[in-house]
């Protein structure tokens, strides 16, 4: 993420809609807004790691993490939302 300094403002765990973010991305200019969250697989409770992706990507929704890139004027169709998940080595990325 340091490579990406001069394109983007890169906040984590901050305040936005009803929560917290785990990593936002805000563009400096004409890329798009970029939204992470991320999840640790607890192999008792959870059986999948793409239960854990569809988990994250729910979380950002339902928190309304987008909140504040839309405050910012950026556009909705241009915020992608990732969802991570991760147990030990192994990790899955969906959107």
């Amino acid at each position: 993420m340091v490579d990406l300094a001069d394109r983007y403002r890169i906040t984590s765990n901050r305040e936005s809609g009803l929560g917290r973010y785990d990593v936002m991305l805000e563009p400096k200019r004409g890329d798009d807004g970029i939204i992470l969250e991320f999840k640790v697989q607890d192999e008792e409770e959870e059986k999948e790691l793409s239960d854990m992706v569809q988990a994250a990507l729910l979380q950002i929704e339902r928190k309304n993490y987008e909140a504040a890139l839309l405050a910012k004027g950026i556009p909705q169709d241009r915020i992608r939302k990732y969802g991570f998940a991760f147990c030990g080595k192994k990790v899955l990325i969906g959107r």
